[in-house]
């Protein structure tokens, strides 16, 4: 499988002129039944599609963060339970591998004059999924506190490490720094974030062999754990929702978290005004001086499900257009990087954008990608901890990605 994705696609969608006016939904009749993440910006998006509601038009939605979870089994049944699962860079994957999702070339004509080339996500030259919105992880940074303290934004790791010190130091902050380091997922994330500002590359060219027990993963595993010494000790139950009521309680200083939260922490309706104010936002730090940020780049877009019928999948592919609609967007500018036409980019898009002008790399799109993703978040922590060396962690993730990856039929 070839994916399509570069930083052009999603620098293409930053500046664009509204061309394109979507009418009524003109849905006659069917079931549009949406899965996604839980977040501001989707829910717009969802709350936009359900206006195509009507006595012969159901449109229903469940944003859980547990939806990389259900979607597999809930699009195996037959017929799926959800028409159209959001997805973002790499939840599309297990979606592809179990061909649960439909083409949407014949849809795009029909219903898709809006869209914009970069929009559309290709498999095998097909268009599997319509990408929305860009997203990446970047540097949150209170802007009171380091002028205050003469204090320059970071750049780089070890900037960001001596600054969190410096706080720490001075009594500021007794922990400064935060991130998403819950084991699982999140640490896998930023495991993945720190190897690409290596200019590493995962797997060996062409192939699913694993590429990170080098200098290069020992770089990243020794900077995650440098971090962690301006971090509260109850940093592994720390997600992106954990993150936030902390900054709000004028307890940090720096933060790694999403772009799609970056509203919510500036945001005019933030319930720590003063704080949201002097909140500031920088691309990921890279791990040296003039590298790339440390961040990867991710989409988020919709696809729509193979086993529902035609009249199911036709309504739920003009729904997502009206929950996408240049309209929708102009009055939701500020709630993400949307790779939509006539999107211009606010305040609140400052750290995804940095993250593209540095030319940050994008999250690797192949199929054993979800299965290292899931050995890092197995089994990093014990390093972090303390209770194994950053070698030995590197052992434990390439024993336990390449059992994964010999029962998926990637490795002999």
């Amino acid at each position: 499988m070839k994916f399509k994705l570069t930083t052009a696609l999603v620098a293409c969608g930053l500046a664009m002129s509204t061309t394109a006016a979507l009418a009524d939904c003109g849905i006659e009749s069917g079931s549009v039944r949406i899965l996604s993440n839980d977040f501001e910006a989707l829910h717009v998006i969802a709350d936009a599609a359900k206006t195509c509601a009507s006595d012969s038009v159901e449109v229903t939605s469940n944003a859980t963060t547990e939806h990389k979870n259900i979607q597999v089994p809930a699009l195996t049944t037959n017929p799926a339970s959800y028409t159209v699962p959001i997805v973002a860079t790499n939840s599309i994957v297990p979606l592809l591998n179990e061909d649960l999702i439909r083409p949407l070339d014949a849809y795009v004509e029909k219903w898709g004059q809006q869209l914009l080339p970069q929009q559309l996500i290709k498999v095998d030259g097909k268009v599997m999924a319509i990408a929305f919105m860009a997203n990446a992880q970047h540097l949150f940074y209170r802007k009171d506190i380091l002028d205050e303290h003469g204090i320059a934004v970071p750049g780089t790791y070890a900037e960001l490490i001596e600054a969190s010190k410096m706080l720490k130091d001075k009594g500021v902050m007794e922990y400064p720094l935060a991130a998403n380091f819950k084991p699982g997922w999140n640490l896998a994330a930023e495991f993945v974030n720190t190897y690409l500002g290596t200019g590493g590359d995962f797997f060996k060219a062409g192939s699913a062999e694993l590429d990170i027990d080098n200098a290069n993963g020992i770089k990243t595993l020794e900077t995650l754990k440098a971090m962690t010494d301006y971090m509260s000790p109850d940093y592994v139950t720390y997600d992106t929702n954990g993150v936030k009521p902390i900054w709000e309680a004028n307890e940090l200083a720096f933060a790694t978290s999403w772009g799609s939260r970056a509203s919510a922490y500036i945001g005019d309706d933030s319930p720590a005004p003063e704080i949201a104010k002097a909140t500031a936002l920088a691309a990921m730090p890279a791990l040296t001086d003039g590298g790339v940020p440390s961040a990867a780049l991710w989409w988020d877009g919709f696809t729509i499900a193979k086993n529902i019928s035609d009249e199911d999948a036709e309504a739920s592919f003009r729904a997502m257009m009206k929950g996408i609609s240049p309209q929708v967007i102009a009055e939701n500018q500020e709630l993400a990087v949307w790779l939509v036409d006539g999107y211009e980019p606010t305040p609140a898009a400052d750290g995804v954008v940095a993250n593209l002008q540095g030319k940050a790399r994008p999250y690797p799109m192949v199929p054993y990608m979800g299965l290292l993703h899931t050995a890092l978040g197995d089994n990093v922590i014990e390093y972090l901890q303390g209770s194994e060396s950053a070698e030995q962690a590197l052992d434990d993730i390439t024993a336990a990605y390449n059992t994964a990856a010999k029962e998926a039929g990637f490795l002999n």
